[in-house]
């Protein structure tokens, strides 16, 4: 059974999530920044099956209240083996292009507040000599800058960045940083784009997180086949992909 803290729980792949490892009845603590989504995710998750359900409102961009979430997180579930980063924002790309303001916002929250978190994280579980898994949902978008999204694309390459470090930092501690890296899903976050075969249900996603999890896997493409695409687009030379509507 574990003992699992999610932040950003209220987002539709992270609450997807969240139901699957309520049926194993695993222990949960919730982290959003509506106190009324939490808790009609929390009683629903206890319905589906787990035991102990906690939840905590914060802003993840609020890195001053970091420290104090993941003591209340480690005070209710006794310890924490288990954590799940989902939150983020996708600002439109031809507004954020023209504003300094707007381009560091995406930054700080698709960035700088995952990575603030990360390093408490970390430095907890070293600490406490504790194994576990460290799950972070970061993006292809962060494979390779394009026109189209190359700001939040930015951010998430920062993060992929750093986890690979981290992860390198933490093998031997027995801990696993799992990075998982989700194309086009459906969710109110995309609810504004046309959707087309290459499109997935968080549903699915949420089963590639709970499977990459319980391996302890590195890096994970979700769906698969977003693997061979970002292959093939991080493949194509620089003097034509800058020429590409992609």
């Amino acid at each position: 059974m574990r003992k699992i803290l999610i932040i950003g729980a209220t987002s539709t792949i992270a609450a997807a999530t969240a139901r699957l490892w309520a049926q194993t009845g695993d222990n949960l603590f919730l982290v959003g920044r509506s106190s009324e989504k939490l808790q009609i995710l929390a009683q629903d998750l206890r319905t589906r099956g787990s035991a102990n359900v906690g939840v905590y409102c914060m802003d993840a961009n609020d890195i001053n209240a970091h420290e104090n979430m993941l003591s209340m997180a480690e005070q209710t579930l006794g310890s924490i083996d288990t954590v799940l980063i989902a939150h983020g924002s996708l600002a439109d790309q031809n507004e954020t292009q023209l504003s300094v303001a707007a381009t560091l916002q995406e930054i700080q929250t698709n960035a700088i507040s995952v990575i603030a978190l990360l390093t408490l994280i970390a430095n907890r579980f070293e600490q406490q000599q504790q194994k576990g898994v460290i799950a972070v949902i970061s993006s292809v978008a962060g494979d390779r800058g394009r026109k189209s999204n190359y700001i939040y694309g930015s951010a998430k390459a920062m993060l992929t960045s750093f986890c690979s470090g981290l992860r390198q930092r933490l093998y031997k501690s027995g801990i696993a940083v799992v990075l998982i890296k989700p194309g086009f899903v459906d969710t109110v976050m995309t609810a504004q784009f046309k959707k087309g075969p290459l499109w997935a249900k968080p549903e699915a996603v949420a089963q590639d997180i709970v499977t990459a999890v319980n391996k302890g896997k590195d890096v994970v493409y979700t769906p698969f086949f977003w693997r061979y695409i970002m292959l093939v687009i991080k493949h194509i030379p620089e003097t034509i992909f800058k020429r590409l509507s992609i």
